[in-house]
């Protein structure tokens, strides 16, 4: 079957899952993210230096918790303001949430590093990014 414009536009295509965070005392729900939020996730971790873009991986597991912690409508339930906050919780409960919201937003591993790569062959120019 070949799917419309509007079948496509109205396809609730947002996975969601419960993850456990014992250091927490409690559950949250995690979905993926839209194709504009990975866009900017992975602008928000690239930065200039001088003339060269490089990766920052600095809160990168609080900016994607942030990015993909919701509600049980799927709206986000912290907002770029709370990344620094968040990022002071538990590395080890940031990282359950972090491998889910990987998953579910198809970043894999290997894409991080494809990012940096590909920054040398392919430049973005002189796009300044947002590194919150």
């Amino acid at each position: 079957m070949i799917l419309t414009k509007d079948e496509i536009l109205k396809a609730n295509d947002l996975a969601s899952e419960v993850v456990s965070v014992p250091e927490w005392g409690g559950d949250v729900l995690v979905r993926g993210m839209t194709g504009a939020e990975r866009d900017k996730f992975e602008a928000s971790i690239v930065q200039m230096k001088g003339r060269d873009q490089v990766v920052n991986m600095v809160n990168v597991r609080a900016k994607l918790a942030s990015m993909t912690i919701c509600d049980e409508k799927l709206n986000r339930i912290f907002t770029e303001a709370d990344v620094k906050e968040l990022s002071l919780k538990s590395a080890h409960a940031l990282q359950r949430v972090f491998v889910v919201a990987q998953k579910l937003s198809g970043i894999g591993d290997e894409d991080v590093k494809e990012l940096a790569e590909g920054l040398q062959e392919n430049p973005l120019g002189n796009s300044a990014f947002d590194s919150r």
